[in-house]
Order: structure tokens, then C-alpha cells, then sequence
């Protein structure tokens, strides 16, 4: 256990790393963040920032020598910056968590290798590839970079196309090594928030059903319209992931939910997670304090809602409504302390505690 007063190394200063900055201090830890952009929004709130690139090998000595413990608030971390962490200092979650989540193939035959579904997929690394590979999904298919893309970027829908030429897609998605997930009919999307500590003790949160618009997540609504045993088999696969990656810490595992209440695990991230933000104001415990328990080795705390909510996120100019939302009645307001308010960014969140639950 790491004592009062140490200091947790997070690389990365988004948002993400903020809100972990933030519960670190109240459990009173010190925070040192590695991060290229100065005054980023984990640096407003942390003790120390180190003014680098992520592979810096200066800047990753210095994190090293200063901090008991490093994390991370991003999937695209260079895993070899982490493993030269690692080899300093205890990096949680492991590296082999962002070796597997940074190329979707590699994800998707992990996750298929420890017995939980996904789409079909296949390897796309050409035009030829691409064509045959629609042909044998029935002309439709989401076509991805392997590597990087967030929020909806650097991916491709292709609906009903049986013939076609496909010339020049391939270049025209970077030319890098793409994905071809085959399109899947679903009722809804549902995501798990689940923590593992080094003990391989495992927590989970509940379900929580998301809506998204242009690629970016919009809302997250607690309790999901799901069976209780479709939530029983979804926290089931997160402790899987968890247990075969020897994880310790916060993981955001993402589901479709199907016509007869079957999963498919869409992607996960080995970090907190936007559809977790609501456990901030509707759970004694949030997401982010959940991770700084489990990667100081505290003990993790108790996952329970106290309330009903709906989470929505403020992107671009969505952050001018914090006027009116600071007037309504059982809303917690998250800015985020970016400076410049462009569209499609995440500026901030809100939570709206709706009601509370039934009492069994």
C-alpha cells in the first residue's frame, strides 16, 4: 500500500488524467503528470507536470524517479515508453493491457481466445482484401484503422455493397492496417466499468446504456434497459479480460446488446472511461477513485448507485449551457479546464441524478 504522500505518475494530461489527479488528492497522494502540452487539464490540479513527449527517455527517467507508481489516462500510450517505466517503477495497469487494446485485430483475437464473442472480423491490407472480405460479409461492414481513431474517427460503413470496385480506399484510409467488422444488428449499447486490484479481487459497476452521436459518446443512462442476466454476463466478461490480463485497476469494457439479450463485446479500454463519468455523483465511490485504490493498493471500494442518472457530455459549444445547468436541482456539473471550445471536443460532462433506486 502505498502511504499518504506518495506520488502516482500519470501519463497523460486530458481530462481523464485530471479527474484521477483530483480523487488522488483527496485520498491524499501527490501526482506528477507527463505530458507535451503545458498547462493541460490534469496539470490545472496535480502537483507537478513534466513537459515532454511520451517517449521522451528523459522525461519517462524523471516520472520514474519521482513517482511509487505510474498510470495512464489514454490507450495510446507507446507501449515501449511504458515497458521503459516498468522497468523503473510499477506500471498499472500492465503494459500487455495497452499491447492488446492498441490494435483492434489483437483485441479482438484476445477477447475471441478467452471465449468472448465479438463482431467477425478480418485483416484488411489492401483494396483485393477489402472486396473480398465485403463479399463475404454480405456487403456490409465497418472498415477501421487497426491502430489509433477515437470517438468515430478513422472509420468507414460500407452498407448492402455486394459488387463494387473498392479502388482507392485502402490509400484513402491512410494506407495503414485496417479492420473489416462486420455490421451487427443490435438493440443497444451498454458499457461495464470494472476495477481488479492486485490481490485479483474484482468490482464491477453496473451497466450503464449509451447513446452516441457522430462517433462521440452523448449520454450514459443508469439502469440500463437490459435483463438482470444480461448485466450478470456482461460484469461476468469484464472479470475475464481482467483476470487474463492480470489487470489491476479501472477498465471500460463496451457491449451491443442483442435482439435476445446475447452480448458482443464492441471494444474495451484499460483506463476510467467517459461512460463511467456518471459514477461520479450517483456512486460513493466514482471510477476514478476505484483506480487510484486499486494501482496504490487500497482496498476497493463498494460500487453500489445511491441514484437513478443520466451522464451527458458538453462538447463544443454545449459548454455554454453551464449557466442553466448550475440553476437545476440534482445536476453535477464536471468542466474540464480546456481553454478553447472547438466542435466534436469533449469540454466537459454532466450528471443528472433522476431518482433513487428501489429498495429490494
Amino acid at each position: 500500500m502505498l502511504a499518504p504522500g506518495s506520488t502516482i505518475g500519470i501519463v497523460g494530461g486530458g481530462q481523464l488524467g485530471r479527474m484521477l489527479a483530483m480523487a488522488a488528492a483527496r485520498l491524499g497522494y501527490r501526482v506528477a503528470i507527463l505530458e507535451p502540452q503545458a498547462d493541460c487539464p490534469a496539470a490545472q490540479v496535480a502537483n507537478r507536470q513534466i513537459v515532454a513527449a511520451y517517449d521522451d527517455p528523459a522525461a519517462l527517467a524523471e516520472l520514474a524517479s519521482i513517482s511509487a507508481v505510474v498510470t495512464y489516462e489514454f490507450e495510446n500510450v507507446p507501449v515501449e515508453a511504458a515497458e521503459t517505466l516498468a522497468a523503473r517503477v510499477p506500471v498499472l495497469p500492465p503494459p500487455r493491457a495497452l499491447e492488446v487494446s492498441q490494435d483492434r485485430l489483437v483485441e479482438k483475437q484476445f477477447l475471441n481466445g478467452i471465449g468472448i464473442d465479438t463482431a467477425p472480423f478480418l485483416a484488411i491490407d489492401g483494396d483485393s482484401e477489402l472486396a473480398s472480405a465485403l463479399q463475404a460479409f454480405g456487403g456490409s461492414g465497418v472498415l477501421k484503422t487497426r491502430r489509433m481513431g477515437y470517438d468515430g474517427k478513422g472509420q468507414r460503413v460500407f452498407r448492402n455493397m455486394e459488387t463494387g470496385s473498392y479502388a482507392g480506399v485502402f490509400e484513402a484510409m491512410g494506407a495503414v492496417p485496417l479492420i473489416l467488422e462486420g455490421l451487427i444488428s443490435f438493440e443497444r449499447e451498454i458499457s461495464v466499468i470494472g476495477a481488479r486490484s492486485a490481490d485479483g479481487k474484482v468490482v464491477t459497476y453496473e451497466p450503464a446504456q449509451n447513446v452516441h452521436r457522430d462517433g462521440i459518446l452523448h449520454i450514459s443512462t443508469v439502469p440500463a434497459a437490459i435483463s438482470p442476466s444480461t448485466a450478470d454476463i456482461a460484469r461476468q466478461a469484464v472479470a475475464s479480460i481482467l483476470g487474463a490480463l492480470g489487470y489491476v485497476g479501472v477498465i471500460g469494457v463496451e457491449f451491443f446488446v442483442l435482439d435476445d439479450g446475447s452480448l458482443l463485446v464492441n471494444e474495451m479500454a484499460p483506463r476510467v472511461h467517459n461512460s463511467g463519468h456518471w459514477t461520479e455523483a450517483a456512486c460513493a465511490i466514482s471510477q476514478f477513485e476505484q483506480h487510484i485504490r486499486a494501482v496504490a493498493g487500497l482496498a476497493l471500494g463498494d460500487t453500489r448507485r445511491h441514484s437513478n442518472c443520466v451522464m451527458e457530455n458538453l462538447i463544443g459549444g454545449d459548454v455554454d449551457r453551464l449557466p442553466e445547468l448550475v440553476t437545476e436541482p440534482d445536476v453535477l456539473v464536471h468542466l474540464y479546464g480546456k481553454a478553447e471550445s472547438r466542435p466534436g471536443r469533449k469540454m466537459g460532462h454532466f450528471t443528472r441524478l433522476t431518482a433513487r433506486p428501489a429498495v429490494d
